[in-house]
């Protein structure tokens, strides 16, 4: 029946209701929308030297509020509808139309009340390196590889293969990603940190348990305008490039390396077939991580708390293949019974956890 088929296309809204209720509860957007209305009421208003910031940021935060309140009150009076026009098949078809346009205004909704950091939108930096352990961890990196390029895919984001260090029996030392889209960034910032593999290991003989890490780190690409880089603060080495590409590979010195001397930040690209369009690369990829590593800095001392380093161990997810199967967030305590469909790229759940609590 049509009228069961709506109910159930509607209720499998509910998971992006609650991220979106669960948000707008975590970030107090209601007290701030108060806050700034209050403020703007007052008599002597006018004459506030932050006016016409307050003002914006009012009428953003009443939108956002209009839209939210709008959603859910669609959501609910859809569900009383259907009840009411179980047996209308013409009301019924009117309905399909609205849950339809309910479920692309959720869907848009949410993304922006998530994403809202102006970096968010940008293309996208994603770097992973084996942590110690050899060959167990280089291949978890190679999982992970495949994993995020799995993902991309699922969300119809293109991901490029920048650079590529291949390990010395399996897998891979390093691989860094350019990933362009829409909120490349804001989506694979949420992956960058430690993480952790517990698996029998296919390297060992004796059918051990072995632990591995390996490390992501996600930048967005930024213009270049943003930050000033003096020439002489640069070394540019050049090298073969290795591992996969294409029949070009191996046979000139095409991959570039770049060290920032002052700051000994170190970027390398080698999947273009001429020196000159690899060094481009590499040089997006160096202003992008100058100017993150630029932001830190400011934002640590406006706090006056330092930015711990990433060290092995303070994983931020567990991926455990053995003695029992479970992927664990621990930043966000979300699970998944089913490593293998995270390992093919399933890891929305875990990414919009991350940023409804952030």
């Amino acid at each position: 029946m049509l009228a069961d088929d709506l109910r159930e296309k509607l209720k499998s809204f509910q998971p992006d209701l609650e991220t979106i209720n669960q948000y707008w509860k975590n970030a107090n957007i209601e007290a701030e929308y108060q806050k700034f209305n209050n403020l703007s009421m007052q008599e002597d208003f006018w004459q506030h030297p932050d006016q016409t910031k307050i003002l914006k940021e009012l009428q953003y935060l009443k939108t956002q509020r209009e839209n939210y309140q709008a959603i859910n009150q669609s959501y609910n009076e859809l569900g009383e509808l259907l009840d009411l026009f179980s047996q209308d098949e013409q009301e019924l078809q009117k309905l399909a139309i609205d849950i339809n346009i309910l479920l692309k205004t959720i869907t848009k909704f949410k993304l922006n009340l998530l994403l809202k950091e102006p970096e968010d939108k940008s293309n996208c930096f994603l770097s992973i390196n084996a942590g110690a352990g050899g060959t167990e961890s280089q291949d978890w990196a190679n999982m992970l590889l495949r994993m995020y390029l799995r993902f991309c895919e699922r969300e119809g984001l293109d991901a490029n293969i920048i650079d590529y260090q291949s390990g010395e029996e399996a897998g891979i030392k390093s691989a860094t990603l350019f990933i362009k889209g829409k909120n490349a960034y804001g989506l694979l910032k949420a992956e960058e940190g430690i993480h952790r593999l517990v698996r029998i290991s296919p390297f060992d003989s004796a059918k051990r348990r072995h632990t591995s890490f390996a490390a992501i780190s996600a930048t967005p690409e930024i213009p270049e305008v943003e930050i000033t880089i003096d020439p002489k603060d640069l070394r540019i080495d050049t090298y073969r490039a290795g591992g996969a590409g294409g029949q070009h590979v191996n046979k000139t010195d095409s991959a570039v390396r770049i060290t920032h001397l002052p700051t000994n930040i170190v970027v390398q690209c080698q999947n273009e077939r001429s020196q000159i369009q690899n060094r481009e690369t590499a040089m997006k990829m160096l202003y992008a991580k100058l100017y993150q590593k630029q932001k830190e800095e400011q934002e640590a001392a406006a706090s006056k708390i330092e930015k711990k380093k990433i060290e092995w161990g303070s994983q931020i997810r567990s991926y455990v293949l053995h003695p029992y199967k479970m992927v664990k967030d621990h930043r966000t305590d979300i699970e998944s019974p089913q490593p293998d469909l995270v390992l093919d790229g399933d890891i929305m759940e875990f990414i919009e956890g991350y940023l409804v609590t952030k």
